[in-house]
Order: C-alpha cells, then sequence, then structure tokens
C-alpha cells in the first residue's frame, strides 16, 4: 500500500459546508456531452468565467497533458436472496475486487449477512458466500456462477449500475455513465468529470499538442464515503487500487520538464497521480493501494490544474479541490455556481481550477 502522510490541520467537517437547493442536483446528463456548462477558476486570485464545457480546448495549451482516469464502471449493484430464506432480499454494492472471484462488498442490512451465509442472484446464475466481515463491517464474498463467459459477462447480466442515492430518476443508459474512453472494469462509481469528453473533443484536444495519458483508479468506497468525523483529519480513506504505467509515467514527467501542465481530468486521476509521485514532483509507475486524503494544507507534487465537477457538501472531494484552490475561494465559488444556478454532483457541470 502506498502510504501518505496527513497534514496537520485543526479544519472540521463542517468548514466545507454550503447550501444547496435540491432542484439543482442533476438528475440527467447534458446532451452532448460537452454541451454542460463550465466554471473557470483562476486559483492564484479567485477569478471566475463562465462557458460551455467544450470551451475548454481556449484554455488547454500546447504542450499540456491531460491527465484522464480509465476505470470502467461495473454494474456493481447487486439484489440476491438468502439461500436458506428465498423471502429475504439483501442489496450488495461491490466495492473491490481481492482476487479472483472474491470482493469487497457493502451490503444492506449487513446483519442479514453473516458469515458462512449463501445468496442466489438473477434466479441462481449468480451466486455467493460470506466468507469474512471486515473491522469495517464490509463483507468479503466469493462468488460461484457456471457461464464459461465469466464474471463480468454474469454480472452485466444481474447487476446494477449504482447511481448515487441523490439521482432519483429511472436510469437504463449504462453506456451514458461511462467516460468514452473507460476500459479497464473496476469502479463501483463514474469518475463524473470525465463524462463531459466526447470522442471529437478529445481528437481536437490531442490536435493541439496536447497529450491525453490514462492512469488508473477503481472507484470504491474511498471516494464517496461521507465524512462523520467532526475533525476532516480523523477521517479514514478505504483504500482504492491504481495503475500508472511507465509509459504514462515518463510522458507525464517529460512534458511537464518541458513547461507544460498537467491537467487532471478529476479528482481521482488527482489522487492517483499526487500518490504516485515523490516530493521533486516526478510520477514513477505504480500498481498497487492507495488511501490519500487530500485537503487543505496538502502541498500538492504533479497536478497543476484540475478538471472537475461540482461535489457534495462536506465531502472529501471539496476537501481536495479547497486544497488546490483554497478553501475560502472554493466555497466563494460554489455559492457562485449556486447563484448562476450551475447543475450539480455526478451529472452536472464542470469546474476547470487553471
Amino acid at each position: 500500500m502506498i502510504v501518505n502522510v496527513k497534514p496537520q490541520t485543526d479544519l472540521s467537517t463542517h468548514d466545507f459546508y454550503y447550501d444547496l437547493p435540491k432542484e439543482q442536483i442533476a438528475q440527467t446528463p447534458a446532451e452532448p456531452r460537452d454541451s454542460s456548462r463550465l466554471m473557470v477558476m483562476d486559483k492564484e486570485s479567485g477569478k471566475t468565467e463562465h462557458r460551455i464545457f467544450r470551451d475548454i480546448t481556449e484554455y488547454l495549451r500546447p504542450g499540456d497533458t491531460l491527465v484522464v482516469n480509465d476505470s470502467r464502471v461495473i454494474p456493481a449493484r447487486l439484489y440476491g436472496v438468502a439461500e436458506d430464506k428465498p423471502d429475504r432480499v439483501l442489496e450488495f454494492l461491490l466495492l473491490r475486487n481481492v482476487e479472483g472471484d472474491i470482493w469487497e462488498s457493502l451490503a444492506r442490512p449487513g446483519k442479514k449477512a453473516r458469515i458462512g451465509r449463501r445468496f442466489v442472484f438473477g434466479d441462481g446464475l449468480l451466486r455467493c458466500t460470506v466468507k469474512d466481515i471486515k473491522e469495517d463491517g464490509n463483507r468479503v464474498l466469493e462468488f460461484e456462477y457456471d457461464d464459461p463467459a465469466g464474471f463480468y459477462a454474469v454480472l452485466d447480466k444481474v447487476g446494477t449500475m449504482p447511481l448515487p442515492p441523490y439521482i432519483e430518476t429511472k436510469w437504463e443508459d449504462n453506456e451514458r455513465y461511462q467516460t468514452v474512453y473507460a476500459r479497464e472494469r473496476g469502479s463501483a462509481a463514474a469518475p463524473t468529470a470525465g463524462l463531459h469528453f466526447t470522442p471529437e473533443l478529445l481528437e481536437k484536444i490531442k490536435a493541439m499538442d496536447i497529450a491525453v495519458v490514462p492512469v488508473m483508479l477503481h472507484i470504491g468506497l474511498g471516494t464517496f464515503r461521507p465524512v462523520k468525523e467532526e475533525k476532516i483529519s480523523d477521517h479514514l480513506m478505504h483504500t482504492e487500487f491504481i495503475t500508472v504505467t511507465k509509459e504514462a509515467a515518463d510522458t507525464i514527467n517529460a512534458r511537464r520538464a518541458a513547461g507544460g501542465r498537467t491537467v487532471c481530468v478529476g479528482t481521482t486521476s488527482c489522487r492517483t497521480l499526487e500518490s504516485a509521485s515523490s516530493d521533486d514532483g516526478l510520477v514513477h509507475p505504480v500498481i498497487g493501494d492507495t488511501g490519500i486524503f487530500i485537503y487543505p494544507g496538502y502541498k500538492f507534487k504533479a497536478c497543476d490544474a484540475l478538471i472537475t465537477n461540482f461535489h457534495l457538501p462536506e465531502s472529501t472531494l471539496i476537501m481536495l479541490v479547497s486544497a488546490l484552490a483554497g478553501k475560502e475561494k472554493t466555497l466563494a465559488a460554489y455559492e457562485e455556481a449556486v447563484r448562476e444556478k450551475y447543475r450539480f454532483f455526478s451529472f452536472g457541470d464542470a469546474m476547470f481550477i487553471k
């Protein structure tokens, strides 16, 4: 596991609260993808501009590197019945692959998912046994299936996309909850800042001598678990699996050394790079787990600019944004976004912090 030192702070969770009218929580994504709104914020001055996302090309420069998280969302929400009590339905959310067909999962109601208990999904297409209960209450499940096409083929048949609870509309277009560059399966949620890019916009960016470099973080509980502790430094981030290839690290380092900026698309790309970087700002190849928690006081090593969505109050994500742009400037920008009727959260509008 990659170990990161947490900065000292007296900030409380409530220091990152803001009021958001419920009607500004986006229930559907913008169409086309790049037609969402874009707030551009200068992290030094706090000055903002209001644009459309496809205008991002006006703020990127030749020589920059756009770092994207190419993890693919899996239909990680499963509804199953206990083998011994088929009238008892439990909900499972797959968080991370431990090895083979063994997964760490949330279970609700958890007290019904005891060690040794077996559950059945999709009329028996998928089965599991609860092998262990972790200290935090997560369940370790071992799955069985008969389909020779493998676990993910079965999961596509019996699982549902794990949309956040604040999206209340019925959703059936699973591909719209993927980035256009999504590749390796494993996330329990989408890296939503990347949802704004179209293939055409990415080609236009590449033609400007801007490299688009993939890294990977499989989004699990660490990204979206709420902060319940009063002091933010007491919050424990769950680990998530990351990969940075040698090719990706070499490209990022070379272009940054030549004067280009490293622009992270989303907080997960940012956390991946910061986990893989040394204090001299160099990015290193890595395969492993990270539990990095970025909040004000953190000194960024590799991320120069950030494309991100507007995040939940008191979340680790708004804390990361505040670490990059400053808490007061970030909350002022969020209040401006509320006044200007921006759309918030996963399917909402975007922000470029330069």
